[in-house]
């Protein structure tokens, strides 16, 4: 486990949230009550806990009714360092992080230089403890180099503390090198991440293949090369009996394989970003290099195909797919611009878009951002609102209306798909180990 610069709560610092809806994805909770935390622990919970009042000596914190949850786990997210820290850096990434609601960052290994060396996690550990608000730990890369040629020494990452194993944006594209690692993990049961984009198909491609990309005069990228990429690794599963994560998925064809493969019985899971459920390739309309993205906006079919699996379950994550770009990696051409959306302070308010206009319950919502990450990644103590568990915590008003404003973003990039747009949620309140690192609520 990593720490911070600020270590949290000092140990038998008790405070007491009280007048709060009580959300737990992990075991339904969703009832009126208080909290109490001591140190960076939950000791206590429930409806008629502090109903006589809070003792002297308890710190006190009204949540004003509104919905008090465990803190969110973005299971992927891109960080600047080491290498890229002018984009983001541990310092801004955690500030956007806590803004958003993030407790625990995962952070991506294709970085420079790459995350394929137990040194270097141990670096980006204490780069973090040093700097970040949030907990922070990393993935390792599935390859040396994240070249997809030869396989990283997984053994040593594993002991080192990564907690996945991916190639970031770059699908392995051999059948050979997946197969080995796939079978490989299996000894550390650590799940392998997948970047489903056939580059052969995806090369030169700037966004979604069809209509727009016509009528823009742009290389598409079909969704084969996704789909492609997803059923070669199924087959793969099925000869190593591994665990395996598709990162994103952008379009009905990958689902529907997905979908079949977890009938079968099979250890796949998979995620996807806020963007892929609530924009599609239109949002490009006017070469806006902001919704740029890999995989990139999909067709308004494939939107809705991606939303309706949130809602029932085939997705089991949403991330934020935290890509971090600079003004100049942006602002070019749309074939020369870079990939990638900031996506740290807007992950839970657009996710909420589920539970205000399509039905889900905000346990629902959170259960993917929350309680699947922990579990996937083997986080035990994380994820839930629970006696022992971390006092990793987020109060959010749902119902808070405001407009994403790029100059307000507090990370170092503002390359936001969603500027201007108006959303409905907003954190008031983060805890990370019992101590807040983020706090706007009305005084």
């Amino acid at each position: 486990m990593t720490r911070r610069a600020n270590p949290g709560a000092a140990p038998g610092t008790r405070v007491a949230y009280v007048n709060a809806r009580l959300l737990d994805p992990a075991s339904g909770l969703d009832a009126m009550g208080a909290l109490l935390t001591e140190g960076d622990r939950v000791v206590d919970l429930g409806p008629g806990l502090f109903a006589e009042g809070v003792p002297e000596g308890i710190g006190r914190v009204d949540c004003l009714g509104l919905p008090l949850a465990p803190g969110l786990i973005d299971m992927q997210a891109a960080i600047g360092e080491p290498g890229a820290e002018h984009k983001e850096s541990f310092s801004s990434g955690s500030r956007a992080a806590a803004a958003g609601g993030i407790t625990t960052l995962i952070c991506l290994p294709n970085t420079d230089p790459p995350i394929d060396q137990a040194a270097i996690v141990e670096y980006v550990e204490r780069r973090a403890r040093e700097n970040s608000l949030v907990r922070v730990q990393p993935m390792a890369a599935i390859t040396k180099g994240c070249r997809g040629e030869e396989m990283a020494e997984m053994g040593l990452l594993t002991e080192a503390g990564a907690v996945a194993f991916t190639d970031g944006d770059r699908a392995v594209a051999s059948a050979r090198v997946m197969r080995r690692a796939l079978a490989y993990s299996t000894l550390f049961g650590k799940l392998v991440i997948q970047h489903a984009e056939d580059p052969s198909l995806a090369r030169d491609g700037q966004m979604n293949e069809g209509e727009t990309a016509t009528r823009l005069g742009l290389t598409g990228i079909p969704t084969a090369a996704e789909a492609i990429i997803i059923e070669r690794d199924l087959r793969l599963v099925a000869l190593t009996g591994a665990r395996y994560h598709v990162a994103l998925v952008t379009c009905a064809e990958s689902i529907a394989l997905i979908r079949a493969a977890k009938a079968r019985g099979m250890a796949v899971t998979c995620g996807t970003a806020t963007h892929y459920f609530t924009l599609n390739d239109n949002a490009v309309h006017d070469y806006r290099t902001f919704a740029k993205v890999s995989p990139p906006l999909r067709a308004e079919a494939d939107r809705i195909a991606v939303r309706e699996a949130v809602r029932d379950g085939t997705i089991d994550v949403i991330v934020s797919a935290h890509q971090p770009q600079d003004v100049e990696a942006k602002r070019q051409p749309f074939a020369q611009a870079a990939f990638g959306a900031a996506g740290l302070e807007t992950m839970l308010p657009v996710a909420l878009n589920l539970h205000h206009d399509h039905g889900m319950s905000l346990n629902e919502i959170l259960a993917p951002m929350t309680a699947t990450p922990a579990r996937l990644l083997g986080l035990a103590s994380r994820g839930q609102v629970r006696p022992g568990a971390k006092a990793d915590l987020v109060l959010f008003d749902p119902e808070k209306p405001w407009r994403v404003d790029v100059d307000r973003l507090r990370g170092k990039s503002k390359n936001t798909p969603y500027e201007g747009m108006p959303v409905t949620g907003k954190v008031l309140m983060t805890v990370v180990d019992g101590l807040a690192v983020f706090d706007e609520r009305p005084r």
